[in-house]
């Protein structure tokens, strides 16, 4: 019998299985896709590498403090093997026709720059990082509700919670409106996509805890995204546990009302091991599926009612030759149609994409020795794609062959028209659809960020790490925030409700 056995290798039960090996556990990690590492993991096609889910990260800086946590707790987690290199500065460059606006680390530095271009906007650019600071105070406080044990929830809970309820409603959207300048507002409410959610439905909590995790610097992985499981995964191993891919979970095990193990698929047949605890670093959809009807028969159907968020599609790019001679830095490009930087790509196959969010990857990576590289994403309504999300690959019919041609055409007639540059250096191109996010990761709807990001998400109690069903945990960024940083924290939380010795590591 297994310590514990975690569903799921994506960043947060990676996480939660290095640590509780850290701590002396032995856990089985079981993961469906053929490759570890979620939407951490990369693939190559010819000589070009590509990331599937991770641009930048921040948290991971070298210095003291807070703003450095998440880059300790990784050295703890990986024994110091995973390494980071730092991107330009401006690190993003928000843009629309004619506007072109860098924003730059440290904040100050940011602060100083939005203050020398919109000169007479002082009083809203000093009210705008207020609140900013306030909303991030009150964001941990929701998210340690979220994992805290019992008696410190409550006592949380007595003493906050009620600013934190207060906070988790107040939208993106509402923040904004306080700016009477069109452009302002538009540069500081342009980086929603990294929490999934549009300025009228997005927490201005989650805005300022994502935007701000980077105000100490925005970080690559040396070696590639990859890098995360590659030395996550000897961690697990030196703790007398185990790394299966390939293994499909089909049924939570229950017994007498606790969790005794999982059943899963592997090869054509099925298998069972054992453990009275499991952690489900699956997305809590996908956890509630593999459950008996009668196991915690409410809180399943609450699951339920929450809706998936939005998804995306993106465009790999390989080139060939000196990019950045040719414009392309490390630095991200958040492209807009217009000043409405809050529209979403709701009919792919008769409009072009109201936004682009570029990267070059090949750029960000010192380790990188394969040919250069740039990934071209665009939120999108899955609406478009409903008719196959369902569907096995190999029948899928030719309307989606011929859909997905043409969004394909029309991003990357986009992303050239952005970089004509990189026109000559032109050698191939490939596109994932929402359809692609579900099959490889089994995000519901092929979400970027699994449950809809809403002040629902954030306050509600079936997202707490400990389910009603005894013996079974939640992780990843359906706990916590979206993102390899927050999905990280989810797995973390899991592991410190089994370990309270890891609780310190987390304050």
């Amino acid at each position: 019998m297994w310590d514990a056995i975690v569903i799921g290798s994506g960043i947060g039960g990676l996480s939660a299985a290095a640590a509780l090996a850290r701590r002396g556990r032995r856990v089985l990690v079981l993961e469906q896709h053929a490759v570890a590492g979620g939407l951490t993991q990369t693939f190559r096609r010819q000589q070009w590498s590509f990331a599937t889910g991770v641009h930048y990260i921040g948290g991971v800086a070298p210095q003291p403090g807070p703003k450095a946590q998440f880059g300790r707790l990784l050295a703890w987690l990986t024994g110091g093997a995973l390494q980071f290199a730092p991107c330009a500065n401006p690190y993003d460059i928000v843009q629309w026709p004619g506007f072109s606006f860098g924003i730059e680390h440290p904040e100050s530095a940011y602060r100083l720059a939005l203050l020398a271009r919109f000169a007479r906007q002082h009083a809203a650019i000093a009210r705008w990082f207020e609140a900013c600071e306030a909303a991030r105070r009150n964001a941990f406080t929701l998210f340690a509700l979220h994992g805290a044990p019992a008696l410190l929830a409550w006592g949380l809970r007595q003493w906050r919670g009620a600013e934190a309820a207060e906070w988790a409603g107040r939208t993106l959207a509402g923040e904004l409106a306080r700016i009477d300048d069109p452009a302002l507002r538009a540069v500081l409410g342009a980086r929603w996509a990294n929490h999934g959610a549009p300025p009228p439905q997005a927490p201005f909590v989650e805005h300022a805890l994502v935007t701000g995790s980077y105000n100490a610097g925005a970080y690559y992985p040396v070696g590639g995204p990859a890098r995360f499981a590659q030395t996550l995964a000897p961690a697990i191993a030196a703790g007398g546990g185990e790394l299966r891919v390939g293994c499909d979970a089909k049924r939570i095990l229950t017994t007498e009302g606790h969790v005794c193990g999982v059943e899963f698929e592997q090869r054509g047949k099925r298998w069972r091991e054992a453990s009275r605890l499991v952690i489900s670093a699956m997305g809590v959809a996908n956890t509630v599926a593999c459950l008996d009807d009668e196991d915690a028969a409410g809180w399943q159907q609450t699951v339920r009612g929450l809706a998936p968020g939005l998804s995306y599609v993106s465009l790999y790019v390989g080139l060939e030759g000196d990019i950045a001679a040719a414009g392309a830095s490390s630095a991200n490009h958040w492209i807009y149609a217009s000043q409405d930087i809050g529209a979403v790509w709701r009919d792919p196959a008769q409009t072009e994409a109201p936004a682009l969010f570029v990267s070059f990857p090949s750029l960000k990576d010192p380790a990188s020795h394969g040919a250069p590289t740039a990934e071209v994403v665009s939120v999108v309504d899955a609406a478009a794609f409903a008719p196959w999300l369902a569907m096995p690959a190999a029948r899928r019919p030719p309307e989606y062959q011929a859909l997905k041609e043409q969004v394909q055409q029309r991003l990357l007639a986009q992303f050239l028209r952005h970089f004509p540059a990189l026109r000559p250096m032109l050698r191939f191109h490939e596109l994932s659809t929402p359809v692609t996010q579900q099959r490889y990761v089994r995000s519901p709807q092929g979400a970027m960020y699994g449950i809809e990001m809403s002040a629902e998400r954030l306050t509600s109690p079936a997202l707490h790490v400990r389910t009603p069903l005894p013996g079974l945990l939640l992780a990843g960024q359906d706990v916590t925030s979206p993102g390899v940083e927050g999905a990280c924290m989810g797995g973390m939380l899991a592991a410190a409700s089994v370990e309270p010795a890891l609780w310190p590591m987390l304050r």
